[in-house]
């Protein structure tokens, strides 16, 4: 019974070896994978700079795009109505027109029938005049006719050419072509205007969002670095306790921060893959890519001068021409408004040659001068007071335009001198917090040591940690505030002090 037992306790002993051998070896495997997995994903990252999120960002930004094709469709109307106004050749055929009537003769109290066959063709050329707002126009009728009466029974065969040149002219009126074209023109540079304020207003939001995951990614690494310097400090610690050297109070202390620290490395890691998410989305990106970017930020102190700024800006600003735009708009609906209800000519001049003939080549033997003049006017009498009253309406809305525009300038001044004034306080903040993270950073120091001798308590330790980690941060977003501040006076001013160049687009810049 005794060696039954012992073989029994023998077999269990070595089922649970092989078990957690099996166990080990499937750890073994899945770690394996899950390494392999990291090392993959590590090597598919994606890493962005500023310059390539801005080119991403540009593709495939909605805004961008339909600004884009706002801007296309305003081109195209453009081409269309300039090449209107250019000569416009036009042919009409009636290859065959076939008509039968009954009709009365009231003289000699009878009916009878007439029957005609036609074809006929127009050869027209017509040529808007911009500068008067006429129309000239040359045209060629040539027709064959055969016709029957029935009243006399008689058949006619006969072709017809009719030769005219007509001049359309509108008299003690605008030049409406002119205002037309000129409104299409302001509609074009508009139109480019804020495809030119929507890409910078993209640059503005990408170039946040990528410091945004900048500075979370930053402090993600010192979350890490924390971690790992209180794993350090945990093994000097553990070390001690179990020699007697110090109390254990200080080992569960060294526990706590341990565990505070790891919990912060992995919140801080959730909040970095967030804030890529969102960014990822900003760009047009797929959520499934891997990416982290990765940010030049030089600390060279950048010259710039309020007074260039200022000038560049009241010269350049996209608003301040966009009003400008808006106001001429308005007085152009002041010349509309005076033409309600207006007194104005209309005069037609018109000289034609007509023939008729059997014979195609005889059209022009006898031939038959056609002149046509005509001069129409339109007297308003009595309105009731609607063209005043459209005047002034329009007149109001020119005002309001002005004090608009006025407004604008007031607003360039007054954010460039509160960016600039920002710029020289953020530059004393970037030496501020560079002279803070080495204090910082020699006070971490000095007081590890006491602390690894024994004269410092975890929790102490711990506070100069947080100051050395908040010190980093700190001159981290000062760097990230001026360049952020320094990106607001490029567009404001649209003027790079950086690459000191205008940043003016060309197509409006050649207006």
């Amino acid at each position: 019974m005794l060696l039954n037992g012992k073989k029994g306790i023998s077999s269990r002993y070595k089922r649970k070896v092989m078990k957690n051998k099996t166990i080990h070896a499937r750890a073994f495997f899945l770690t394996a994978v899950f390494l392999m997995t990291l090392v993959c994903t590590a090597f598919a990252q994606r890493v962005l700079t500023l310059e390539e999120a801005l080119s991403v960002a540009a593709v495939n930004s909605p805004e961008i795009r339909r600004s884009q094709l706002n801007l296309n469709r305003s081109r195209e109307l453009l081409n269309a109505t300039q090449s209107q106004l250019k000569s416009n050749l036009s042919l009409v055929l009636t290859p065959i027109e076939y008509n039968q009537s009954r009709q009365f003769n009231d003289l000699f109290s009878t009916w009878y029938t007439n029957e005609n066959y036609t074809w006929y063709g127009t050869l027209a050329v017509r040529q808007p005049i911009v500068l008067t707002d006429g129309t000239l126009t040359l045209s060629n009728r040539l027709s064959w006719q055969n016709a029957y009466s029935g009243y006399q029974d008689v058949r006619t065969k006969a072709y017809t050419n009719n030769i005219w040149l007509a001049y359309n002219q509108p008299l003690f009126t605008y030049n409406r072509t002119k205002l037309s074209l000129s409104e299409l023109e302001l509609a074009l540079e508009d139109a480019a205007l804020s495809h030119s304020l929507q890409q910078l207003n993209l640059e503005r939001q990408v170039t946040g969002a990528f410091y945004d995951v900048y500075r979370e990614q930053e402090r993600l690494v010192i979350a890490r670095e924390e971690y790992e310097n209180q794993q350090q400090n945990y093994a000097i610690i553990k070390a001690k306790a179990e020699s007697g050297l110090i109390a254990r109070e200080e080992l569960f202390q060294a526990e706590v921060n341990l565990a505070n620290s790891n919990s912060s490395w992995q919140n801080q890691d959730v909040v970095v893959e967030n804030i890529k998410d969102d960014f990822k989305i900003l760009l047009g990106l797929s959520l499934m890519e891997n990416i982290s970017v990765q940010a030049n930020i030089r600390p060279v102190k950048t010259e710039v001068e309020l007074d260039k700024a200022i000038e560049h800006a009241l010269r350049s600003r996209q608003e301040i021409r966009q009003r400008e735009i808006d106001l001429v708009y308005a007085e152009n609906d002041i010349i509309r408004a005076s033409a309600t209800n207006e007194f104005r000519g209309d005069l037609s001049l018109a000289l034609g040659i007509f023939g008729d003939d059997p014979v195609l080549p005889e059209v022009y033997q006898n031939p038959t001068n056609s002149p046509r003049v005509s001069l129409s006017f339109n007297i308003p009498l009595w309105d009731w007071g609607e063209r005043k009253s459209r005047i002034r309406a329009a007149e109001a809305m020119v005002q309001s335009r002005e004090i608009s525009m006025s407004d604008q300038q007031n607003d360039i001044v007054y954010n460039i001198r509160r960016i600039y004034r920002n710029l020289i306080n953020l530059e004393n903040q970037i030496v501020i917090a560079g002279q803070s993270q080495r204090n910082a950073q020699l006070t971490y120091e000095i007081n590890l040591e006491r602390y690894q001798n024994g004269d410092l308590t975890g929790m102490e330790l711990n506070q100069y940690q947080n100051q050395l980690s908040q010190a980093r941060m700190d001159m981290v977003s000062a760097q990230i505030n001026y360049q952020m501040e320094l990106l607001n006076m490029k567009i404001q001013s649209l003027w790079d002090f950086e690459a000191n160049r205008s940043v003016v687009p060309d197509e409006v810049q050649n207006k």
